[in-house]
C-alpha cells in the first residue's frame, strides 16, 4: 500500500533524456527562477532589494511612457529570458526594444542582443553586470548598456561603436539615452 502511494505521489519526470548543456539545465528550471546563465555556468541571486526595485519602478514608468508616446517599440523588465548565444541567457532589468526590431520578442523570452539594457546594481550581482555581462553585450551588439548604482543613483553608459562599447559620461540620476535621443530622471 505504501509503495502505491509513493508511486502515485511522485511527479513525473520533464525527460528521461538528462540535459547535456548548461542551456538544457536553464530551459528545465521552473519558471519564475531568479537565475541567469552568464558564461555557461549558473547565476542563482536572491530577489531584488526595496531600493533596487524602487528604482526599476521610476526608470521603468518614465521609459515606457516616453517609449510609447512616441511609438518607438516596447520597454520589459525582469525577470524574462533574453537568449543571447548558446552560453548566455540574462535577465536584464530593463529592456528596450525598437519597432522595427520586434522579431525578436518571442513566447519564451527574447532571442537576439536588446536595442537597449538596463542593469541595476545588487550587491549580489553587480560584479557580473560590470563585468562579464558588459562584455556578452557588447559581443552580442547591443548598443547602449546602462549600469545604475541605486544607492548613489550613478549612471555609467556604454555606446556601441564599431562593435566595441565607447564609455559614456557618467551621470547622476538620469540616463542620457543617444539612442532614444532624451533623458530619463529618475
Amino acid at each position: 500500500m505504501l509503495a502505491e502511494m509513493q508511486t502515485l505521489t511522485m511527479p513525473k519526470p520533464i525527460s528521461t533524456i538528462p540535459p547535456r548543456t548548461m542551456m538544457e539545465v536553464f530551459e528545465y528550471l521552473p519558471e519564475g527562477t531568479l537565475v541567469q546563465l552568464i558564461e555557461n555556468i549558473l547565476i542563482m541571486s536572491p530577489a531584488p532589494t526595496t531600493n533596487h526595485q524602487r528604482m526599476l519602478a521610476k526608470i521603468y514608468k518614465v521609459m515606457a511612457i516616453f517609449v510609447d508616446d512616441h511609438d518607438l517599440g516596447e520597454v520589459w523588465i525582469s525577470p524574462l529570458d533574453v537568449y543571447l548565444d548558446d552560453e548566455n541567457a540574462f535577465q536584464p532589468d530593463i529592456i528596450f526594444i525598437s519597432k522595427a526590431r520586434q522579431s525578436i520578442v518571442k513566447k519564451k523570452g527574447i532571442y537576439g542582443a536588446q536595442d537597449l539594457v538596463i542593469e541595476i546594481l545588487s550587491p549580489s550581482t553587480g560584479k557580473y553586470d560590470r563585468r562579464q555581462k558588459k562584455d556578452v553585450y557588447e559581443r552580442c551588439g547591443v548598443q547602449e548598456y546602462w549600469i545604475i548604482d541605486p544607492y548613489e543613483k550613478s549612471v555609467q553608459g556604454f555606446q556601441l561603436v564599431n562593435n566595441k562599447y565607447k564609455a559614456l559620461a557618467q551621470t547622476e540620476g538620469f540616463i542620457r539615452s543617444g539612442l532614444l535621443q532624451t533623458e530619463f530622471h529618475f
